[in-house]
């Protein structure tokens, strides 16, 4: 689904009555629910929520329409839930959706132009810009910080990186490893 914004995605099913564990990336995790139908990535399938009840901070045990035994709800663990972009408010002044990094330049704070943003991932220690280089290669991954990321700049199309410092797996001097 072309300009979709991520607002979750299905886990394990949840019981033998059709219930699914449901991930919400929404600033209020429990909103996810009222957005109306959310679609899967290629926006084929539409998904209702017809009930919610916490799990955690962000996880919840979710009853969806016509899903209604353990069965169907194993066959969705994985999806990811869509919203399409033109149906979300517009975020506040200094505020953007992570989707709408994607596809901005990403350069230094010298202006050397590092790539472009091609996702933002999450891999369960926080977000991480993946950086496409202008040369091709193996994408470049920066924690999503204010330290690393200090300038969004969605209108003017482009992030500012200042790059960690590399940690090398040298002991110090004098040191055994």
């Amino acid at each position: 689904m072309k300009n979709a914004v991520l607002l979750g995605r299905l886990g394990a099913a949840h019981g033998v009555r059709g219930e699914i564990r449901l991930q919400s990336f929404t600033a209020d995790p429990s909103a996810i629910s009222s957005y109306g139908p959310l679609f899967d990535a290629g926006g084929a399938r539409r998904f209702v929520i017809a009930s919610l009840r916490p799990l955690g901070k962000d996880m919840f045990v979710a009853r969806l329409e016509g899903v209604r035994d353990r069965e169907a709800a194993t066959a969705l663990t994985g999806v990811e839930l869509y919203l399409p972009r033109a149906a979300l408010p517009e975020p506040e002044e200094d505020e953007f959706y992570l989707a709408d990094l994607e596809g901005l330049r990403a350069e230094t704070p010298a202006g050397e132009t590092l790539g472009l943003v091609i996702a933002v991932r999450n891999f369960g220690a926080g977000d991480l810009l993946e950086v496409r280089p202008p040369a091709g290669g193996e994408t470049l991954l920066f924690p999503f910080t204010k330290a690393v990321v200090p300038i969004v700049d969605v209108a003017g199309g482009r992030v500012v990186v200042e790059p960690p410092l590399e940690i090398e797996g040298d002991a110090p001097s004098g040191e055994e490893g």
